[in-house]
């Protein structure tokens, strides 16, 4: 536990070095909005396409890993939403807590710590994470939240859902990479110097960017957030645990990379979302400050226990 603690530390540092800088105002608000940018739009896209193509679709399409992850993760989604209902909570604020509790940082966190801590190869699995994450529950939030509003679900909304999809840098650069590698045609060396530069910067700064964001959460509503954030550190690995070591045949080292990755704290894209349509906001900004905080020591435990399934 401890030499996984001190190998995870440096990642956290950084997180804590951004926080710091913007906390300070040394790193204004603004500063941050744009190195959010920076990495969402070319950094982290970069280290996708580069990974994605080596791989092909058949490898992306691995059932039993598909079904142990969205089994449990509807699992916690329908615990989260069902104690929201009995708090007497209306569906968009539902939907915004089923979703901090079992939606973690896989793109800014997981896919550039899990890969230099679990291998490069986990990145394979980490995007699988990823792609589920924004296709089935990124589409979900939205449809229940303008569904609950409108009192239907309108091809308008869908419109939107698609285009929200569309204009994902990550899931668009994953699916370069699979057209790459799918097409037979290997990129160019100057092709993949220039992915190498660009996506080396997506681990600092995405952590960093991590960091700075979190000056500007707050930490109301702790009862609520709190909740939020055992939910999703605690209940999701464990839940996702027993479905791909008991239920589905999840091989050990997928089965390890995928409770890493459902160990990491609430996604800040939540944050987002709710701030867009005014859902709840201070509550998803508690639980992202709270969770990520706690992960320091919870996403260690983890991948120490996950080092010890897959060795």
């Amino acid at each position: 536990m401890i030499e996984v603690l001190l190998k995870t530390l440096p990642f956290f540092a950084i997180v804590g070095l951004g926080y710091g800088a913007a906390r300070t105002h040394f790193f204004p608000e603004i500063a941050t909005a744009y190195l959010t940018k920076f990495v969402f739009y070319f950094a982290l896209p970069a280290m996708i396409i580069r990974f994605s193509a080596n791989l092909s679709f058949l490898e992306l399409v691995n059932l039993p890993f598909i079904g142990a992850y969205l089994s449990a993760t509807f699992v916690i989604y329908l615990l989260a939403t069902s104690v929201a209902i009995l708090r007497k909570r209306n569906v968009g604020e539902a939907a915004v807590e089923a979703q901090c509790a079992c939606i973690g940082n896989v793109g800014f966190l997981g896919i550039p710590m899990l890969a230099m801590l679990m291998g490069p190869e986990a990145v394979l699995w980490v995007m699988l994470v990823l792609a589920i994450d924004q296709l089935v529950f990124g589409s979900l939030i939205v449809i229940l939240i303008v569904g609950s509003r409108d009192g239907r679900i309108s091809f308008g909304m869908l419109k939107t859902v698609g285009f929200g999809l569309i204009k994902n840098p990550m899931i668009m650069a994953m699916l370069a990479g699979l057209l790459c590698s799918s097409s037979g045609v290997a990129l160019p060396t100057p092709a993949i110097e220039f992915f190498d530069i660009l996506g080396a910067a997506a681990t600092p700064g995405a952590l960093f960017a991590i960091g700075a964001s979190l000056a500007s959460k707050s930490a109301e509503r702790i009862t609520v957030a709190g909740w939020l954030a055992f939910c999703k550190l605690i209940l999701h690995p464990c839940a996702v645990a027993i479905s791909a070591l008991l239920i589905f045949p999840v091989a050990p080292y997928p089965a390890a990379v995928l409770i890493a990755a459902t160990a990491l704290p609430v996604a800040g894209n939540i944050f987002i979302l709710a701030t867009h349509y005014k859902v709840a906001p201070a509550r998803v900004s508690a639980s992202i400050l709270l969770s990520t905080v706690a992960s320091v020591v919870t996403v260690s435990l983890v991948i120490a226990w996950v080092n010890v399934l897959y060795s």
